[in-house]
């Protein structure tokens, strides 16, 4: 089975010259900070100040050639079927996957660390002692695409404009974050609010940094098909809204040499290829129309792998392990609804989907049952809560189920059947306990209305796993039905929250913390195009994120977590999906790449290369 596809004030602070020195200066007796040449969330770094790469590049990688794959991952407005705009960073419009490609920002990640960052076009960081601010050193003779030079006072109109116009995620992320000034063209000051997210810094670094002389005559809030001016390693190319996007590489990039870049951005063409349905996409990787794939179908990767060029081995295959926190995938009811609002009732909805027939019989047996928003983690609950947790938890006892001070919630083990009568027979209970009777052989809301339910989709891949959970659905009364629309109109009504039932899938880093509020808090429930598709609004959850994001040490945050995932769990917002701890890869052998992989992340194709010698022998083959 697929993978299902991953603030605000309105006004910007701006500091005065004296606010600035002031923010900077000696505390007391204390020095000034140090600038440092990468932040993380608690201050641990791997890499020195003078390394010379990344240790999972391979720095020698040469450059050229081509890569092209349907990409399995989207941010913001990105939209994985179609496009219809060159803007990732606004609600409006279905951006083009790969846009952030065209960017440069303050730092860079590194994929064998769990958050840090290191400087990019940013070269040292300077924190105040209390960290509320942040002064970025620019580094000097950096550009954007067209010549111009790219600057501090770039740097402020970009964290400005996203705060007041961006996406709403981007806005939420910035809540905690006060504003910016630029004394001069070398040096930006950022300021934070007391009390902000520990992550935040490090979501801030990562942001895209916009040519405010590119914008002075533009709508940044405008969906559009024109090419923003950017700064990054790759620049738009060609494109065909809705079929295809091409990237294609700086040759002169000012950022190729440095340790964070050194061994990445190796394709001259990066391409996005866009496909309505699945099958025609499997087809055109048969016929080379592009090069790589990620296989997210258990069905495909388990029998279709057979054509010709597998077995005369121009096509590999390979499975890579997953060591991140896996997706919280599932079916996530639209709680806002009133006839979603009982636990019970949601509760209900878990009883009667049978993964264990689903795994063994639509999926080939290669996925394990999802129960964490954490899963796959240490920030997964497990057995008895410990004293941390414990003291975590004592303040909300009460106020959220006893359930969370024992062992946490699981989804119960069918008999593999199908139609586990025990499992339905405690369905029905559930809804009759909840007000939702049975008349004239239809099951009724506790409105007194029959029970109808939607589930929305925009590809019909899932549509078997569907049919079997509203079969069993069906045998409750319950009056469920699949609707499947196009992705535009699929984006713009989860969007606007008009869905009883959709599939959502996200992960967290190996340090979540304010992503978390996206995900989790009342105030994400009622922002429209925020991540809280199911309208989780507890004030235990509230409380329990900023517990997440105010631990000062990986040991307060895993304790955090664990009590999170607990509260999240017996509140039964989602019926779980499943996981594996893997990717399973296909490709053209036309390819290089390191001999490691990062913890992290993939890395592909930031570390893959094209080898010329292999696509040779492949056009001969």
């Amino acid at each position: 089975m697929t993978h299902f596809p991953t603030v605000s004030r309105r006004d910007a602070l701006m500091l005065g010259g004296a606010a600035l020195t002031s923010a900077l200066a000696p505390v007391g007796k204390a020095a000034e900070s140090p600038d440092r040449h990468g932040i993380s969330a608690f201050d641990d770094l791997k890499y020195p100040a003078d390394f010379k790469q990344l240790d999972y590049v391979n720095p020698n990688a040469p450059k050229g050639g081509m890569f092209s794959h349907v990409a399995p991952t989207r941010i913001f407005n990105q939209n994985l079927l179609t496009f219809n705009s060159l803007n990732s960073y606004i609600l409006k419009g279905d951006a083009a996957q790969g846009m952030e490609l065209t960017f440069a920002s303050l730092m860079a990640r590194a994929y064998d660390e769990p958050d840090a960052m290191y400087g990019l076009a940013a070269q040292t960081v300077q924190i105040s002692p209390d960290r509320l601010s942040y002064r970025f050193r620019m580094r000097r003779g950096i550009k954007f695409h067209d010549g111009s030079p790219l600057t501090a006072h770039d740097v402020v109109f970009s964290l400005q404009v996203l705060k007041e116009k961006g996406h709403p995620i981007v806005q939420q992320l910035l809540h905690d974050f006060s504003g910016a000034q630029a004394p001069d063209d070398h040096n930006v000051v950022v300021t934070f609010a007391a009390g902000h997210a520990r992550d935040l810094p490090m979501f801030l670094s990562w942001l895209p940094i916009f040519s405010r002389t590119y914008y002075a005559g533009r709508a940044f809030e405008d969906s559009t098909l024109e090419p923003p001016l950017g700064s990054g390693p790759y620049r738009v190319g060609r494109f065909e809204p809705g079929h295809y996007i091409e990237y294609e590489r700086v040759k002169d990039w000012w950022g190729a040499d440095l340790p964070v870049a050194r061994g990445q951005n190796n394709f001259d063409m990066i391409r996005y290829e866009y496909f309505r349905d699945r099958d025609v996409a499997f087809e055109g990787f048969t016929s080379r129309g592009y090069l790589f794939r990620e296989e997210l179908v258990s069905r495909v990767w388990a029998t279709r792998y057979d054509f010709p060029a597998v077995r005369e081995g121009r096509v590999k295959r390979d499975v890579i392990p997953d060591r991140t926190a896996s997706a919280a995938q599932g079916w996530y009811f639209n709680t806002r609804r009133e006839k979603f609002k009982d636990k019970r009732v949601r509760e209900a909805f878990i009883d009667a989907f049978d993964f264990e027939w689903t795994n063994a019989t639509i999926m080939y047996g290669a996925y394990q049952r999802t129960h964490s928003v954490f899963q796959n983690s240490d920030m997964m609950a497990t057995g008895r809560p410990g004293p941390e947790e414990v003291a975590l938890l004592e303040p909300y006892r009460g106020k959220v189920p006893d359930e969370v001070f024992g062992e946490p919630y699981v989804p119960p083990v069918s008999d593999g059947s199908g139609q586990d009568r025990a499992l339905l027979r405690k369905a029905s209970g559930l809804l009759q306990e909840a007000g939702c009777v049975i008349k004239d052989g239809k099951r009724m809301t506790s409105q007194g209305e029959p029970f109808i339910v939607e589930f929305l989709v925009d590809d019909p891949v899932s549509q078997p796993h569907h049919n079997a959970f509203i079969k069993n659905l069906g045998t409750l009364g319950i009056e469920a039905s699949l609707r499947i629309v196009d992705p535009v109109q699929y984006r713009k009504r989860v969007d606007d929250f008009d869905f009883d039932i959709v599939v959502q899938r996200f992960g967290f880093s190996g340090t979540p913390g304010d992503s978390l509020r996206t995900f989790f808090s009342s105030r994400a429930a009622a922002m429209k195009g925020s991540q809280n598709v199911g309208g989780i609004a507890d004030p235990a959850i509230d409380a329990l994120v900023e517990r997440v994001i105010a631990a000062d040490s990986r040991t307060a945050l895993v304790a955090a977590c664990k009590a999170l995932d607990r509260v999240i769990r017996s509140g039964r917002y989602w019926v779980p999906h499943w996981y594996k701890a893997s990717h399973w890869l296909a490709y053209w052998d036309v390819f290089g790449r390191p001999e490691t992989q990062p913890r992290y992340a993939r890395a592909i194709p930031d570390t893959w290369w094209y080898d010329q010698d292999k696509g040779e022998r492949i056009g001969r083959g």
